[in-house]
């Protein structure tokens, strides 16, 4: 059981003394030194009012030390992700660490995609993953990074590397911005996003390439979201062309192949 460290880190992560605390949940400061300290144990009562006063379950406060977490999981439990309040549904993010507590930006290359859409649960394997660091992004906040393929996020190129915040509640996903998401039976597929969760359930993926078709993904299938941040190649982004000369383009092409074939036939 954790709850006399984590009452304690979390007094102390407030910047509050046993006297305020103590006051504020209507009970002596020897009390709760006590229960600070191991010395006394806590009725239901007490826990609900622990619980109560710093936004936190009582499972959490229990189970989990609040001490060894990363600011970024720190964070979401104070702006109420809590995993036992919202559900056993709520995503778990496997994370890593450097030695100042700070969270890794892990790469998934495109080597690792195939294994991370079955390991990216699994802290063994996440682990493993290379590591690096940003210095402009935010430090209380959790990235990784994922090597996108094809060509349907032009004039983002293939083999790019696409950074993304993780999204802990997906109700926020905003129409019209760009996400990595991991899905069940696509692996990571990285699209532009309209949000109809509240109305049908799914996802609306659109490409920035016009000449793929946008789709429904259920959100079922979903199993972690990413929100865009920044990309890295070594590719100049091509200007944009559009559909119609996409279209033209085309077209041509498969002229040239239709005459090529009627002079093999001859």
């Amino acid at each position: 059981m954790y709850f006399s460290s984590n009452i304690k880190y979390l007094r102390k992560r407030k910047k509050r003394t046993q006297d305020e605390v103590a006051f504020a949940l209507k009970m002596k400061r020897s009390t709760l030194s006590g229960y600070e300290n191991r010395v006394s144990q806590p009725s239901i009562e007490v826990l609900l009012a622990f619980s109560d006063y710093y936004k936190i379950a009582i499972d959490t406060l229990i189970k989990v030390d609040l001490g060894k977490l990363p600011e970024s999981q720190l964070r979401q439990l104070e702006r109420g992700y809590d995993v036992f309040i919202r559900g056993t549904k709520i995503r778990v993010l496997a994370t890593t660490v450097n030695p100042e507590n700070v969270d890794n930006i892990e790469l998934v290359n495109e080597k690792a995609k195939a294994g991370y859409s079955s390991g990216y649960a699994d802290p063994e394997y996440i682990k493993v993953l290379p590591t690096f660091y940003l210095p402009f992004l935010s430090k209380d906040k959790k990235y990784r990074t994922f090597q996108i393929s094809g060509d349907s996020m032009l004039p983002i190129p293939d083999g790019a590397y696409v950074t993304g915040e993780y999204v802990e509640n997906w109700e926020y996903i905003r129409d019209g911005k760009a996400y990595i998401i991991l899905t069940v039976n696509d692996g990571i597929v990285f699209k532009n996003v309209e949000n109809r969760i509240a109305g049908s359930g799914q996802l609306r993926l659109h490409s920035l390439n016009p000449l793929y078709e946008a789709y429904d993904l259920d959100i079922q299938e979903v199993r972690e979201v990413w929100r865009f941040v920044n990309y890295i190649s070594p590719e100049i982004p091509k200007q944009a062309v559009s559909k119609q000369e996409l279209k033209q383009e085309i077209t041509e092409l498969k002229q040239r192949i239709e005459s090529i074939q009627l002079k093999l036939d001859l």
